[in-house]
C-alpha cells in the first residue's frame, strides 16, 4: 500500500474535523430539539406518557409524574375510553409512532359533574312544576279545614301545614337552582326580615327546647327581602336540624350582627352538631344532613353573592356560618 503524503494527510485531517463538528452540531440540534419537545409536554393541560417498547417510560410531564399509578391501569386503545381514580375522572388517549407509544389522561371530573348538576336541575325542575299544583291544592284546604276542625284536631291540621310548607320549600329553592339568582333590591328594615324569619320557624317545627338570640338593634338593608328571607331561614332551619342530630335536648341559635364601612355581617351560631364534611357543604344536591336536598347552602350563598356579599364557615371555637351582604 502506498505510502500516504503529507498533503494527503493533512486532508484527511481536516475532514476528520469537519465530521466531527458537523457531528457535534447534529448532537446539539438534538439535544434543543428534545428539550423543546420536553417544554412542549411540560406544558400540556394533560398527563402525558410517552412509551418505550418494553414498557419503560421515554417522556412524561410533571402532571404525569404525580398521576405515576394511574399509569398502571392505562392501555393501548384504538378509541379513547374514560377511567376512574381516586374519585377523579379521566379521559385516555392513545397514539404509536414506530416502536413508541403515547397515552394522555385529561381531567374531566368538573366537566362531568356540571353535565351531571345540569340533567338534575333539569329534572328536579320539572318534577317541581309538577309538584306544585297539587300542593298549593293541600295549602289551600288545610287552611280552610283548620277553621272547621274540632279544637283538639287543629295540631294533627297544623303538622299537615307544617309538610306542605316543607315541600314548598324545596319546590322553591329547586325552581331557583335551575333559574338561576336575580336579585330586586330595595331598601327596608331589618325588623320586617326578621318576622318572616320568624314565621318560617313557626311553620318548620321542632321537637327540642330551642333559644333563639336575634340582634336586638333595627338597620336598614338594600336588597331583595324575599331572598334574603330564603338565606336566613336555610341558615336557621340547617341550625335546627342541627340541634335535633345533637344528644342534648336544648339548644342554641344566635345571629349576631355587627357592620363596617362596606358590609352587614351576620354571624350564625349553633349549639348543634359538628359539621361532617365541610367539602360537600356547597355542592348541589349533596346534603350532610339526615334531611334536605342539598341545595340550601348553595343557594344562601348565591343570594349573597347576588347581594354583592359572601357566605364562609368557622369552626374553631365555635361552629359559626359568616353572611356578608353589600351595605
Amino acid at each position: 500500500m502506498a505510502a500516504i503524503t503529507p498533503q494527503e494527510l493533512n486532508v484527511l485531517i481536516e475532514q476528520t474535523y469537519k465530521v466531527e463538528n458537523e457531528f457535534n452540531e447534529l448532537k446539539a440540534s438534538y439535544a434543543h430539539l428534545q428539550d423543546t419537545v420536553e417544554k412542549v409536554v411540560e406544558f400540556l393541560p394533560n398527563a402525558i406518557w410517552i412509551i418505550n417498547s418494553d414498557n419503560s417510560v421515554f417522556l412524561q410531564n410533571s402532571y404525569a409524574r404525580e398521576l405515576w399509578e394511574l399509569l398502571k391501569l392505562l392501555k393501548y386503545r384504538d378509541e379513547d375510553y374514560e377511567i376512574t381514580f381516586n374519585s377523579r375522572s379521566y379521559i385516555v388517549k392513545s397514539a404509536s409512532y414506530k416502536d413508541k407509544i403515547m397515552l394522555s389522561a385529561t381531567d374531566i371530573t368538573e366537566q362531568k359533574r356540571k353535565e351531571n348538576l345540569a340533567t338534575m336541575g333539569q329534572m328536579a325542575a320539572h318534577l317541581s312544576h309538577e309538584i306544585r299544583n297539587p300542593i298549593g291544592a293541600i295549602s289551600l284546604m288545610s287552611s280552610t279545614l283548620k277553621k272547621r276542625v274540632i279544637p283538639e284536631n287543629i295540631p294533627i291540621v297544623e303538622e299537615i301545614q307544617k309538610s306542605v310548607y316543607r315541600i314548598d320549600r324545596i319546590i322553591k329553592a329547586t325552581l331557583m337552582f335551575s333559574k338561576g339568582v336575580q336579585a330586586q333590591k330595595h331598601e327596608f328594615k331589618w325588623s320586617l326580615l326578621k318576622e318572616s324569619i320568624d314565621m318560617s320557624i313557626k311553620y318548620y317545627g321542632y321537637s327540642k327546647d330551642i333559644h333563639f338570640s336575634f340582634p336586638k338593634i333595627d338597620f336598614m338593608i338594600n336588597g331583595d327581602k324575599d331572598l334574603l328571607e330564603i338565606l336566613f331561614s336555610n341558615f336557621i332551619i340547617n341550625a335546627i336540624d342541627a340541634i335535633e342530630e345533637d344528644d342534648n335536648e336544648e339548644g342554641l341559635i344566635e345571629v349576631v350582627y355587627s357592620n363596617d364601612e362596606s358590609y352587614h355581617i351576620f354571624k350564625i351560631y349553633d349549639s348543634g352538631i359538628e359539621i361532617k364534611n365541610k367539602k360537600e357543604l356547597f355542592e348541589a344536591f349533596k346534603s350532610t344532613k339526615l334531611k334536605g336536598n342539598g341545595l340550601g347552602l348553595v343557594l344562601s350563598r348565591q343570594i349573597a353573592q347576588a347581594h354583592g356579599g359572601s357566605v364562609d364557615i368557622s369552626m374553631n371555637k365555635r361552629k359559626y356560618f359568616e353572611v356578608k351582604l353589600k351595605r
